[in-house]
């Protein structure tokens, strides 16, 4: 699986997880909108962590350089 997400992408979608997480387990955010926050959160950083996005690669993009997509 090659890789499709730089950096700055990657950063931002763990940034966002963990936003998410902490309004989701802070209490902030309930419910069903808390659980739909958590999975978006669990998928986030999961595309962020192995730096592979399922829909980038079904559409075709790549927001990495070629050498940095090894």
């Amino acid at each position: 699986m090659k890789h499709n997400i730089n950096t700055v992408d990657r950063l931002i979608r763990i940034v966002i997880s963990i936003i998410l997480a902490v309004l989701f387990f802070a209490g902030i955010v309930e419910g069903t909108l808390g659980i739909i926050f958590l999975i978006m959160s669990a998928v986030a950083l999961v595309t962020g962590l192995f730096k592979f996005c399922f829909v980038y690669a079904i559409f075709g993009i790549k927001t990495c350089k070629d050498e940095e997509c090894k």
